[in-house]
């Protein structure tokens, strides 16, 4: 009998080292809390057609990442999105050209992870609770109470409050998850039935509860009736704010935007709002993964690097090739 490989999280972590572990010829079996793939990389589904809530873009340094994403583009589930920037400070509104490459999921953020998951076994809207180790192979316990398994090894692909406690079989890994400190974001979308007069595509905000803003049907496939626009608030604004009604934030945020943009804004005919608690985390680490190969239990995502979509995916290779370098 083959025992597979549990993945928790269908994030770009977990999907990253599900896709080399696959590649290895093992196989793998994923366990997501959502509806679908994506992790923060999901796309939200509403009346104004799918919205990125989450990761707005995404940059490209590291050559093996570089080398991943021209076979994403080749399969036609990234594309570059070229937004008209602008940087707000001290209620100064100025352009803000660069010469960074920005890419998003076409047509919509999670077209990438539902290209990374394709056929793969997964299980949705599966909270697992607890990892623990039966006579000879792991199995996982979930919110339901229902047991999954048998498991040859375990990978935490989640973010780190969270791995800190499916890692409570391995204290010292448990201890450095504990550790990571992650900062919270309100994110909100608003839906215009006119567009903003504004060549405004994106963002970067200073001195304000917002931190970004951008227009999300200028990205490319995007396809929505209305003029889409999201806005994430600064981490420290969203901590103090973290418990505040869906409403409450959407109006204040509304507000913060309406100050920034440079026209007229009307009230907008669509709103939605989402708190990510851990958007990302407070500071970048060299870990690349967390690994206790006697155990096998494995740890990665975003924050054991440097909190970017990049270092995510980076983060699940390294911890599929520590798992592989465990079994030789």
């Amino acid at each position: 009998m083959t025992v597979p490989i549990a993945i928790i999280g269908a994030g770009i972590a977990g999907l990253s080292a599900a896709g080399a572990l696959v590649k290895a010829g093992h196989t793998v079996h994923i366990f997501e809390k959502g509806k679908g793939p994506g992790g923060r990389m999901a796309s939200k589904r509403s009346n104004a057609g799918p919205l990125d809530l989450g990761a707005q873009y995404f940059t490209a340094r590291d050559r093996r990442f570089v080398a991943q994403l021209q076979q994403w583009q080749a399969q036609g589930c990234v594309a570059v999105w070229a937004p008209t920037l602008y940087q707000a400070q001290g209620g100064q509104l100025r352009p803000s050209p660069d010469e960074q490459t920005r890419w998003v999921g076409a047509p919509r953020m999670s077209a990438l992870t539902r290209a990374m998951i394709q056929d793969l076994p997964a299980v949705y809207g599966c909270r697992v609770a607890e990892v623990f180790r039966g006579k000879e192979y792991w199995h996982l316990l979930d919110a339901e109470g229902e047991s999954h398994g048998p498991f040859s090894h375990v990978v935490c692909a989640v973010p780190a409050p969270q791995a800190a406690t499916l890692l409570a079989a391995a204290p010292k890994l448990a201890a450095v998850a504990a550790g990571v400190k992650m900062h919270p974001t309100w994110a909100v979308a608003l839906g215009f039935d006119k567009p903003l007069q504004t060549s405004m595509q994106g963002c970067f905000v200073q001195d304000s509860p917002l931190d970004w803003l951008a227009c999300d049907h200028s990205k490319p496939g995007r396809d929505s009736s209305l003029d889409t626009w999201v806005l994430h608030a600064t981490s420290e604004w969203s901590r103090q704010h973290i418990d505040l009604s869906h409403e409450a934030v959407t109006e204040l945020l509304y507000g913060a935007f309406a100050e920034i943009i440079g026209c007229a804004v009307p009230v907008p005919t669509f709103s939605l709002a989402h708190r990510w608690l851990y958007a990302r985390p407070a500071s970048n680490h060299e870990w690349g993964a967390l690994a206790d190969g006697d155990l096998g239990l494995y740890a990665c995502g975003d924050w054991c690097l440097s909190g970017r979509v990049e270092g995510a995916w980076l983060s699940g290779q390294d911890a599929a090739r520590r798992l592989l370098e465990h079994l030789e």
